[in-house]
């Protein structure tokens, strides 16, 4: 395909899926492709194609108005129906000319909860900004022959741009020149480690942009050398504004508790509009007034709606965050606290989550010798274990004395990186983390690195290059003391060449070896056993690196050959040392653990086995063959697959999908940019603390303060506990509110004159007595085995296992013990609307008791909870001041209780509460006859 510039022609789209595959394509057809040469583009071209393509900055999709989040929240089916019973309210207040203070107190409590969930969702979808901060604001570009400083809005395709280290990559490009040019892609690819780029190179059109080695892309940084290259997209043209794109398509799941809470919705407001429906026809067909019944109607109306719970649950989902920040996890959106718990499946990256982000040399190949290195991180403390393997032929087992030293010494010298001691008393690097690991290895030798660079000076160096594929050194050692385990071959040699590198290239210049009795020719078998062992290592996912040494090497004018090879160093990002039980905690509670990584197969596999992920025989699907599965297809693969390697970005995000097409509730970590459109769409989006960028950070419903797959864990942990304990407040409140709803529709049936409850009672019950013991049943503790259960169904009903028949029983039984009040409080002329309403509330106070657990109180601790108990006292006290302070008993017109009249509400109280501890007996009685059985 040709892109042609002309006025009657219009530019196509810089997308992957229009344009060239650049990578394919060598420089000069790049630019003629592109309508471009090496002195770069004209003002006036560049001035046309910015014309025609606009701007090179990403394009924001526009989030939701803080009017309409605003308008989202009141128009809740629950909120409206208590806004239409407000409306009818005021209008018979306003007949009888009395104050609407029951309307006035129903719009009051709409306004808290609607501004309450306004709170909670109005941050800004700011993904995308901090998508489009990541441009470089100023560029250096080749303009009509000249280099010039520009801002990085003013590239066009075409234009030649120059980078060196420092610079961060402003637009996608094809490679025209490097010299020695690194660049860390981890922002794009989630991988840390610096990628060598090559301009000459011609790849595979199918080669994927995690391995496209002759291109730059935006956003990326330049940490090594410099480069000269052709923009060949801007914009959303970009892999970078691909990536943009799916987060603007990113579905933004909503949490099993929105779903759940929605339902409960629905059926709350079904089931009162028929219930008042039918008393209010049964009342009339009975002779009861119209107005009466009309009055009862806007009661339950307003009973059957829990107008604390919203509140209750914004509370103890923020109570939530706070323990899970006490445990390095940070929620930014309420709801996703108890979504945590109800995941099922957890897609997670390799580096930094389940590995520590630190290369450590795992085992050394020395003579005929594999010697295992123990410790961790990089503490430079461990031990060397000594496993003999089958020499090479015509060698003998063992190695020559000091061989081993002299390797680890190698690595040491051949390398740059420092180790340094925290404060606190850590350890860490500074530089390459895989050189910082050779530092490491020395260390646990007893070898001191400073001391080996003070004695041995360096007098000349090849810095590593991807060409070279290796790194070399002369240093000086005129004393001759560290080619001692050479032998004869050093004598008189003052200057000792060393290099490190690939083992194949490494091998390829080496023509002897240090065996067991000294310098020896390497033969062409025991150069394939090398070979062989380099690989063996290799696909057990460590990364191998070679070591030769050459006395009489003077400067790197001299060719490298004529090598003596001292071994092989293999290292291994190594896994989180909590992961493993992290990971069997998993599988215990029911979850499953998926890693989706960019890295190697071979290493995801062997991480995977490592921490129990999987098992040595496990399927490991590579991005490539996800590209060519058809959804149906992918949904079949990620049902049994476990372990997902070079993956690009938008197939993370079809993995995350294709998950929840199976029913599936998904938490997704990631710390790149690559990873946000995932992390949007998942129904938990994780981002990691330390290594996140702000994208990832953004798109996400949670912050790992410590990068550790263990504090996911944690959290879902705490995730559960949330929604065990809204689950015990909402079978209590529902629970008191069908009893409310029962009893004042019993009133009309009954042929009893007036309303038992008016709405201002009703909303105190519900926001006061329900709401402050509800509080507290949200700070109950763990119970035991609540990483034992399986997670909660998919698409679960708030009302499942148990829950709606508790509610149903438990109300009926409230009811029926109000009701026999209320007959026998208006028969014997006692103030009956009040004790009824003193009865209820009373009587809810037991219930928060027994609510705290299926088991009776007498087996659990009565102080476990001692927020509980203070709840229940300052309630009671509060329900007291209500019969007996003037202006409050007026204003909630209630009448003052004789003695006597008390001693009845809280005798019938006594009586619920005895019921509901009786049941608990009964129950636990019978489970334990059944396991008998």
């Amino acid at each position: 395909m040709r892109l042609v510039f002309s006025a009657d022609r219009p530019v196509p789209s810089l997308s992957r899926i229009d344009s060239p595959a650049w990578h394919n394509l060598t420089v000069k057809e790049c630019l003629q492709q592109l309508e471009a040469t090496a002195e770069g583009l004209s003002t006036a071209q560049t001035a046309e194609r910015l014309a025609r393509l606009g701007p090179n900055k990403l394009e924001l999709a526009p989030g939701r108005s803080n009017m309409r989040i605003l308008w989202d929240q009141l128009s809740n089916v629950m909120l409206i129906m208590l806004l239409a019973v407000a409306a009818v309210s005021a209008a018979i207040a306003f007949s009888a000319q009395r104050f609407p203070k029951d309307a006035i107190a129903i719009v009051l409590i709409v306004g808290l909860n609607a501004l309450l969930g306004y709170l909670q969702e109005s941050r800004a979808q700011t993904a995308l900004l901090a998508l489009r901060e990541m441009a470089q604001p100023l560029v250096t570009v080749r303009r009509d022959g000249h280099w010039e400083r520009l801002p990085s809005e003013q590239l066009v395709p075409g234009d030649l741009i120059r980078m060196e280290a420092g610079d961060r990559v402003p637009a996608d490009a094809r490679l025209m020149e490097v010299a020695e040019l690194g660049l860390r892609e981890a922002a794009l690819t989630g991988e840390a480690e610096a990628v060598f780029k090559k301009a000459d190179l011609v790849m595979e059109a199918a080669t994927p942009v995690l391995e496209r080695q002759n291109c730059l892309f935006q956003g990326t940084e330049v940490v090594r050398g410099r480069g000269t290259a052709v923009v060949t997209a801007t914009g959303m043209g970009t892999e970078l504004g691909q990536i943009a794109e799916l987060i603007n398509s990113a579905g933004g799941e909503t949490t099993p508790l929105q779903e759940r809470l929605d339902g409960l919705a629905n059926v709350l407001v079904g089931s009162a509009l028929a219930l008042v429906a039918l008393v209010v026809l049964g009342g009339w067909l009975l002779g009861q007034p119209l107005l009466g019944l009309l009055e009862v109607a806007l009661s339950m109306a307003v009973a059957i709606v829990p107008e604390g719970l919203p509140a209750v649950i914004t509370v103890t989902l923020a109570i939530g965050t706070q323990r899970m920040v006490q445990r390095a996890a940070l929620i930014r959106r309420l709801p996703a606290v108890e979504a945590l718990g109800s995941v099922t499946v957890i897609c997670t990256d390799k580096t930094g989550t389940l590995t520590l982000n630190r290369q450590v040399v795992e085992e050394l190949r020395c003579g005929s010798q594999s010697i295992a290195v123990s410790g961790r991180g990089y503490d430079p403390h461990g031990s060397f274990t000594v496993s003999e393997l089958a020499p090479p032929e015509g060698a003998v087992p063992g190695i020559t004395a000091g061989a081993r030293d002299l390797l680890l010494a190698a690595g040491v010298l051949c390398s740059d990186a420092e180790l340094k001691k925290e404060e606190d008393g850590s350890w860490d690097v500074l530089g390459d983390p895989t050189e910082g690991a050779l530092v490491v290895a020395a260390s646990k030798a007893s070898l001191d690195g400073f001391a080996l660079r003070s004695h041995y000076k360096r007098k000349a160096e090849i810095p590593f290059s991807s060409e070279r594929q290796l790194m070399a050194v002369w240093v000086d050692d005129t004393t001759g003391t560290l080619q001692q385990p050479l032998g004869d071959v050093s004598k008189g040699s003052s200057t000792l060449l060393i290099t490190k590198g690939a083992p194949e290239v490494i091998l390829g210049s080496c023509d002897r070896w240090i065996g067991n009795h000294g310098v020896a020719v390497l033969s062409d078998p025991q150069r394939q056993w090398w070979v062989e062992q380099a690989r063996q290592l290799a696909a057990s996912g460590l990364r191998v690196l070679a070591f030769a040494c050459a006395p009489h090497h003077t400067s790197p004018e001299q060719s490298l050959d004529h090598q003596v090879l001292l071994g092989l160093m293999a290292q291994l990002d190594p896994a989180r040392p909590e992961v493993a039980e992290a990971v069997a905690r998993c599988r215990e509670a029911g979850i499953r653990p998926v890693m989706i990584t960019g890295d190697h197969p071979l290493t995801a596999r062997a991480i995977g086995q490592g921490i129990g992920l999987v098992d040595a025989n496990a399927e490991v699907v590579l991005g490539r063959e996800l590209e060519q599965f058809n959804d149906a297809r992918l949904q079949e693969v990620v049902s049994r697959c476990s372990v997902y390697a070079r993956v690009p970005p938008e197939q993370k995000l079809r993995i995350v999908k294709a998950l929840q097409a199976n029913g599936q509730v998904v938490a997704m970590t990631g710390d790149g940019v690559n990873d946000a459109p995932a992390l949007k769409q998942a129904h938990i989006g994780v981002a990691m603390g330390i290594t996140g960028t702000e994208v990832s950070k953004e798109a996400s419903d949670m912050v790992l303060l410590d990068d550790n797959f263990a504090t996911i864990v944690n959290a879902v942990e705490e995730g559960r506990l949330v929604y065990a304990n809204i689950r015990r407040f909402v079978k209590y409140i529902l629970g008191s509110n069908v009893g409310e709803l029962i009893t004042i529709a019993s009133a009309p049936l009954l042929g009893m004159v007036g309303v038992p409850l008016s709405p201002l009672q009703i909303l105190w019950m519900n926001l006061v007595t329900d709401g402050v013991p509800a509080l507290a049943l949200a700070l109950e503790p763990g119970e035991e085995g609540l990483m034992q259960r399986p997670p909660a169904e998919p698409g679960e009903s708030i009302f499942a296992r148990g829950i709606g028949s508790y509610i149903l029983r438990i109300g009926v039984v409230f009811a029926v013990i109000t009701i026999v009040l209320m007959v026998y409080a208006a028969g014997s002329g006692a103030p009956w609307k009040t004790m009824v309403f003193t009865t209820l509330c009373l009587a809810q106070m037991g219930h928060a008791l027994a609510a705290r657990s299926d088991l009776p109180l007498v087996q659990i601790n009565p102080f476990s909870n001692p927020w509980l108990i203070w709840a229940v006292v300052l309630t009671t006290g509060l329900q007291m001041a209500l019969l007996y302070v003037p202006f409050l008993s007026k204003f909630f017109e209630t009448t003052p209780l004789s003695l006597q009249d008390l001693a009845i509400c809280v005798g019938f109280s006594l009586i619920f509460f005895s019921y509901l501890e009786i049941e608990k007996l009964w129950r636990l009685w019978r489970r334990r006859a059944h396991a008998d059985a």
